[in-house]
C-alpha cells in the first residue's frame, strides 16, 4: 500500500507545481514528466486485479480476476508455518470460509493449518496445525496438499503423505475440520498424490480424480477404500501450457453439463498454470471439453518468485452467491484468490 501511496502522492504534487509553472519550457518538461507519471501509477493499477487470459465458458466459472490484496496469506513467525503457505483446501461451513492450508516450518515439514473467513479475503488462522506427520510414511516430509468435501457430517479430507522420498495419497476425517483421524494411504503406489474426490455419487459410487503426471480416477463404495480404472483419464497435450505434467486441482463440480474439474498443468519450462476439463456424468472417463488455454497463470512476483518459481496451483473453489472463489498457491510460497462473477 505504501508503494501506491507514494506514486499517488507524485501525481498530487505535479499537478500541483503544474499551475504554479509559469515558464513555457518549464511547462513542457512538466507535461512530460505527468505522463510518466499517469503511465507508471496506471500500470501498479493494473497489476493489482489481473484478468486471468482465458475467453468466457459456457461450461466453467470464469473469466478469473485476481484479488488486487493478493497475497491472502504468508508465512509467519517461527514455528510450523514459519517458511512457507501454499495450495490450501477451502470449504463453506455455517457460512464461514474454512480453509485448510499447507504450512512448512524452515526445516521443509509440512503441517496443516486451518484459517476462517467470514468474507473470504480475511482469514483469522488457528495457532497450531491440525494435521501433523506422525506416521512413517509422513516423516520427515509432513502432510502436503490438503482437498477436502462433505458427506452427511463427516469430512474427508485427501492430502499428500511424503516421507522425504516417496508421497502417497492419504486421507482422513473429522466432523468439525479441526480433530482429524486419519485412515492411512488409500492409493498405495510407489508414488500417488493429489485426490480431488467428487462430492457426489455417480452412478451410485464416489469417484475420485488423482495423480500428479496423468490424471487417474479412481471409484470406492466406502470412501476408504478406492479401487483404480487401469488407464489415465486424461494426458499431458504436446505443445500446451500443460505439455509435461497435469493434477486436479479442488474437489469438481457437478454441473447441469458434466463434472468441472479445474486442473493444474506444467510445460517443459515447469511454468505451472491453471486448466478446466469437463467430464462426462454417464462416464465420468470420459473427457467432453477442455481449455485450450489456461484460466489462470503467473504473473505477479510473488507467484514468479518463491520455493519454486512460476506456479500458480489452485486447490480450493468455493461458491458464494454468484461469485466463485479460486484459491491457489503462488511459487509455493503464500496463498491467493481469484474471483469469478459468471457460473456454469
Amino acid at each position: 500500500m505504501q508503494q501506491n501511496y507514494s506514486k499517488n502522492h507524485i501525481v498530487y504534487m505535479l499537478i500541483k507545481a503544474f499551475y504554479a509553472l509559469k515558464s513555457k519550457h518549464m511547462y513542457r518538461l512538466l507535461m512530460l514528466a505527468f505522463t510518466l507519471a499517469l503511465f507508471i501509477v496506471g500500470s501498479e493499477l493494473g497489476a493489482a486485479a489481473v484478468q486471468s487470459p482465458s475467453a468466457t465458458l459456457d461450461w466453467a466459472p470464469g473469466p478469473f480476476t485476481k484479488y488486487a490484496g493478493n497475497p491472502i496469506l504468508t508465512p509467519q513467525g517461527d514455528g510450523f508455518e514459519s517458511w512457507a503457505v501454499f495450495n490450501p483446501a477451502v470449504i463453506l461451513k455455517d457460512h464461514t470460509f474454512c480453509m485448510l492450508y499447507r504450512a512448512q516450518d524452515h526445516n521443509g515439514t509440512s503441517r496443516i493449518g486451518l484459517a476462517k473467513s467470514v468474507d473470504g479475503i480475511n482469514f483469522t488462522r488457528r495457532p497450531e496445525p491440525v494435521l501433523s506427520p506422525t506416521e512413517p510414511y509422513e516423516i520427515w516430509g509432513g502432510c502436503e496438499d490438503p482437498r477436502v468435501v462433505k458427506f452427511g457430517d463427516t469430512y474427508y479430507m485427501t492430502y499428500t503423505a511424503y516421507n522425504g522420498y516417496r508421497a502417497k495419497l492419504a486421507l482422513a476425517t473429522s466432523k468439525d475440520l479441526t480433530h482429524w483421524e486419519k485412515h492411512g494411504v488409500i492409493i498405495p503406489w510407489p508414488w500417488s498424490k493429489s485426490g480431488a474426490i467428487v462430492p457426489q455419487k455417480i452412478n451410485g459410487e464416489y469417484v475420485m480424480y488423482f495423480g500428479d503426471s496423468n490424471i487417474w480416477i479412481a471409484y470406492s463404495n466406502d470412501l476408504l477404500h478406492w479401487k483404480v480404472a487401469p488407464e489415465p483419464v486424461m494426458r499431458p497435450r504436446s505443445g500446451h501450457f500443460d505439455s509435461r505434467g497435469i493434477e486436479p486441482g479442488p474437489p469438481p463440480i457437478v454441473t447441469d453439463q458434466g463434472i468441472l474439474l479445474i486442473y493444474n498443468g506444467w510445460n517443459n519450462d515447469i511454468t505451472y498454470k491453471v486448466g478446466a476439463v469437463l467430464f462426462s456424468k454417464r462416464d465420468p472417463t470420459q473427457i467432453l471439453k477442455r481449455t485450450d488455454q489456461p484460466i489462470l497463470e503467473p504473473s505477479e512476483k510473488w507467484e514468479r518468485s518463491g520455493q519454486i518459481s512460476n506456479v500458480v496451483f489452485a486447490s480450493g473453489l468455493v461458491k458464494k452467491g454468484n461469485d466463485w472463489y479460486l484459491y491457489y498457491g503462488g511459487a509455493d510460497k503464500c496463498i491467493n484468490l481469484a474471483i469469478a462473477k459468471s457460473s456454469p
